[in-house]
């Protein structure tokens, strides 16, 4: 006779088993890698103009190649200035939603990679902030790219975006928005411009792999959506129902925890902000922020691998339901 339990888990792998391409693609020692590699001494601090910065994006450019995106405008990377006149590299690819039936709609899904460099001759790992980002987006393009290799088609594409400057006023994310309001930013498939009507959403991953932030209350397995507000009920419903219907099982909430001050304060700091003032539909999600931020501790043993793999699996279902 089966137990409940047997029960349960075949009723969740009928669920999961048409995305099993897109699982299949994350892993323990994968997610590590990512995050050593981007937190390691090569890629020293990833700050914005340095050595270390470009290794990072030469090694985004490689993912998003190797997995199968294709460039806009024929090239992985586009430059921008900064403030004080430092030059930063976005790095910018895309999956096509059909290649019979190009689609003029968009998704953007995007993570700074910068952190801050050398600080008194020491080097700042960023292994949450924003490394685990970073290898979300990347993680979340070979999901998705998996998913095209076995014959699955979307209304919608997905444009994913590793971005620079952060720690510089947000400039890498200022200057993306600038090159879409400008009409600088080309369907690499249609050859027609990407043009602000034509993104129905913008996602930011900034910090996510951490359990350790001090207001979640014990709970490891939690993940914060911030930016619901400019989201319509479906989408935020939407949210939920996958974390339900997948068995993700994660604890979620659209703010941080209840605080008003620390939700704004955080959702000003961070890339989507200036989508979403500019009228975008656009959510950060965040595991929050813990006592390892800028700190020389913020290294990849700090990170809770299983619980990152869940925000990942959440972050695609969600955005697989919207495509």
């Amino acid at each position: 006779m089966l137990s409940l339990s047997s029960v349960s888990a075949a009723a969740q792998s009928f669920k999961t088993a048409p995305h099993a391409p897109a699982r299949n693609m994350i892993w323990t020692e994968k997610m590590e890698s990512h995050i050593s590699f981007l937190s390691d001494t090569l890629c020293h601090g990833r700050g914005t103009g340095t050595q270390g910065g470009a290794e990072a994006a030469f090694w985004i450019a490689r993912q998003f190649r190797d997995v199968g995106l294709i460039p806009l405008d024929r090239s992985w990377s586009q430059s921008f200035k900064t403030a004080n006149g430092t030059t930063g590299h976005n790095i910018i690819g895309m999956v096509p939603g059909s290649l019979k039936k190009p689609s003029d709609k968009y998704i953007i899904i995007a993570a700074h990679y910068d952190h801050l460099g050398v600080l008194n001759g020491k080097a700042y790992p960023g292994a949450d902030a924003n490394a685990s980002g970073t290898a979300a987006v990347v993680l979340l393009a070979e999901m998705f790219t998996a998913m095209k290799s076995v014959g699955s088609t979307f209304g919608t594409n997905i444009i994913f975006a590793g971005l620079d400057a952060k720690e510089m006023d947000m400039a890498g994310s200022a200057a993306l928005w600038k090159s879409i309001k400008e009409g600088r930013l080309t369907d690499p498939v249609t050859g027609r411009k990407i043009t602000k009507d034509k993104i129905t959403l913008m996602v930011n991953i900034d910090q996510i792999g951490s359990s350790l932030s001090p207001i979640t209350k014990g709970r490891e397995d939690y993940i914060l959506m911030l930016g619901s507000q400019t989201l319509d009920a479906v989408r935020k419903n939407l949210l939920f129902s996958c974390n339900s219907t997948y068995d993700i099982g994660l604890d979620i909430c659209l703010s941080y925890y209840g605080s008003r001050q620390f939700t704004d304060f955080f959702w000003k700091l961070s890339d989507q902000k200036i989508f979403a003032d500019n009228g975008i539909p656009s959510v950060m999600f965040t595991s929050g922020i813990t006592m390892n931020n800028n700190k020389l501790r913020d290294k990849v043993s700090t990170l809770n691998m299983d619980v990152l793999r869940k925000r990942i699996y959440l972050i695609y279902h969600w955005v697989e339901t919207m495509l």
